[in-house]
């Protein structure tokens, strides 16, 4: 068992394993997705607070304690550290994407300096770590992200946040199209369900990207690759 056979969904059950990985620092990026306080926030119905409650207590428990733990090893290694976050520029939210303005869960007001729309503290920037600011699923759509990457010269890029099955699948999707190599972090990810996160992993790994946990991610080599 390990990252090279787990999360296989029908399409890569019989496939070959992929080749070993090593981490390059200087060409490598950990990108942190929507850890914003606004999905840490317990609803105000009772009933809906315990239908969430899987879901912050994996917040809670795993997703932020390890992506802290995450951070601090990127920093130590030489890996840039960016976050991304969803939040409109105009109070309105007028320049939000129409999947944004939809009615239900997905529908987002948060204009960008508003307290909820800020990413919590406790995996929040350092220093001059890059933030992009989104009005869409992926941070890659409508974002510099892919042109400060490559003037970095990254060409690998770790994945951690939530949702697993919105914004982290689509700005995986989005990296794979264009040709960075993608590693998703799955215990530094959350969907409201452990079944969606589940799925959803096993439908980006080997297509989209690898799906590694945290303790494989640090374990890798460094070296070209």
């Amino acid at each position: 068992m390990g990252w090279k056979t787990d999360w296989r969904s029908f399409y890569y059950e019989t496939a070959e394993e992929p080749a070993d990985i090593a981490l390059d620092p200087g060409k490598t990026a950990l990108l942190c997705i929507d850890l914003q306080n606004t999905y840490l926030e317990v609803p105000d119905d009772p009933a809906e607070a315990a239908r969430w409650a899987p879901f912050h207590d994996r917040m809670r428990d795993t997703v932020l304690p390890n992506t802290r733990g995450l951070q601090d090893w990127a920093r130590a290694q030489g890996i840039e550290v960016i976050h991304a976050r969803i939040a409109c520029l105009k109070k309105d939210g007028r320049d939000r994407s129409l999947s944004q303005k939809k009615p239900g869960f997905n529908y987002l007001l948060l204009p960008k300096d508003r307290a909820d729309s800020r990413i919590a503290d406790a995996v929040g920037p350092m220093a001059d770590e890059i933030v992009v600011t989104k009005t869409t699923d992926s941070a890659l759509t409508g974002t510099n992200l892919r042109m400060v990457l490559s003037n970095m010269g990254i060409g690998r890029v770790i994945c951690a946040g939530i949702f697993t099955d919105q914004c982290v699948s689509s700005t995986v999707r989005s990296l794979a199209d264009e040709s960075f190599e993608v590693l998703v972090v799955e215990d530094c990810c959350a969907a409201a369900t452990t079944e969606l996160h589940e799925h959803e992993l096993r439908v980006i790994n080997m297509i989209y990207c690898h799906v590694l946990s945290m303790a494989e991610v640090m374990a890798l080599p460094r070296g070209r690759g």
